[in-house]
């Protein structure tokens, strides 16, 4: 019987070697560039590459998150001087989706308390906190407390003992999240003392001792309520939402009903960029003021250091990036996952960055990566 031989000649299986290391030579899932489509959303969009944009190098986000250098990302937007440029949705985002941004909620607040301090409801950032909750019962009084401003929540510099860096901090957030009234709990907290590695405030940059602490912000939030006498979801649609046409949203409250200016609201990715673009562009929408250009400068001013590499403003963090070999300073709402809305207003540039890597180590790394080593880079 003639054997027929299922080996493949040499030539065949030089072919099948030189189409295997071209597959594995080619990407696997070739980014392309793309404009946004045009909504209506009231956003404008543009081609990156009509801009001078490197198109080429903007799209590699899409390979990185198809390869899985980059986990967990939902989506991309970017917007050049108030134009969508870039839009990408990946792991399940969508443009209608309604992204848990967690603590970038707090950048939103200051926004609010500007707003608020506009309409009169607010005398400034030097209001005492304690003056607008009369009804709160305190354990221990302490005139030192008396003396907590709306400023000192606003950079993260009050007296109070509250750190969520801190697991074995008084007033970490999560003990917060299990009490059943956050407002009291978060007046109560005793005031903080100083270890000696601890700068003091009088020897800190800015003059203030930085300790990130939810429980601040969130007391932020409750002011302009008190202040405003209106829930804060009311009056977020009726300043910012309404005049920036955004129309979906979710605002968290606390176990009493409060409304949660400390984290976790909701909103659609353009939307978010809409949020970046009004501080941006000092505060307007499309040639209208929705907020006081006076207070955002205010809010993207440094007030103290949060870490040796980042300082902070009013609830906005001021990283710096390299753009070109120059090290330049941008501001960004941030919020645990990775989830960042990014503005360098000088340039009209805001970038939008969501995420799903919740308390995951990577998530702040991977989404700055993304924006340093692609959105800058690619950079007219």
């Amino acid at each position: 019987m003639r054997r027929i031989s299922i080996r493949p000649s040499l030539s065949s299986t030089r072919r099948t070697i030189a189409a295997l290391m071209l597959a594995i030579a080619l990407p696997t899932s070739a980014g392309q560039y793309q404009a946004p489509k045009q909504a209506d959303d009231g956003w404008p969009s543009a081609d990156a590459g009509a801009l001078g944009w490197k198109t080429a190098t903007l799209a590699t986000v899409e390979d990185k998150i198809a390869d899985g250098t980059y986990k967990k990302i939902t989506s991309v937007v970017v917007a050049d001087h108030g134009r969508l440029v870039y839009e990408h949705y990946f792991n399940g985002g969508s443009a209608d989706l309604l992204n848990d941004v967690r603590s970038a909620t707090k950048s939103l607040t200051a926004m609010l308390v500007g707003a608020a301090i506009q309409r009169g409801a607010i005398r400034d950032v030097t209001a005492p906190v304690y003056a607008f909750f009369p009804d709160i019962h305190l354990e221990h009084p302490d005139p030192r407390r008396e003396a907590i401003t709306l400023e000192d929540l606003l950079t993260m510099s009050s007296i109070w003992e509250c750190d969520d860096d801190n697991s074995f901090s008084t007033g970490n957030e999560e003990r917060m999240y299990v009490s059943e009234r956050w407002l009291d709990f978060a007046l109560n907290l005793p005031v903080r003392g100083y270890a000696p590695w601890v700068s003091r405030p009088k020897d800190s940059p800015y003059g203030r001792t930085f300790s990130y602490c939810t429980a601040g912000a969130f007391v932020a939030g409750a002011v302009v309520e008190r202040a405003t006498k209106q829930p804060l979801a009311s009056f977020a649609h009726e300043v910012l939402e309404a005049p920036l046409g955004i129309s979906q949203v979710k605002w968290n409250v606390s176990s009493e009903g409060i409304g949660m200016g400390g984290g976790g609201t909701r909103y659609r990715s353009r939307d978010l960029a809409k949020l970046g673009q009004l501080a941006a562009d000092a505060g307007r929408w499309q040639g209208k003021a929705v907020l006081p250009a006076a207070w955002v400068g205010k809010m993207l001013t440094p007030h103290a250091q949060a870490r040796d590499d980042a300082d902070y403003g009013y609830l906005w963090w001021q990283f710096r990036f390299p753009i070109g070999g120059v090290e330049t300073k941008v501001w960004a709402m941030g919020g645990n996952g990775g989830n960042y809305v990014f503005v360098l207003p000088e340039r009209g540039l805001v970038t939008v960055i969501t995420s799903q890597a919740y308390n995951q180590g990577y998530a702040h790394a991977q989404s700055q990566a993304i924006f340093r080593d692609i959105v800058l880079k690619a950079l007219p």
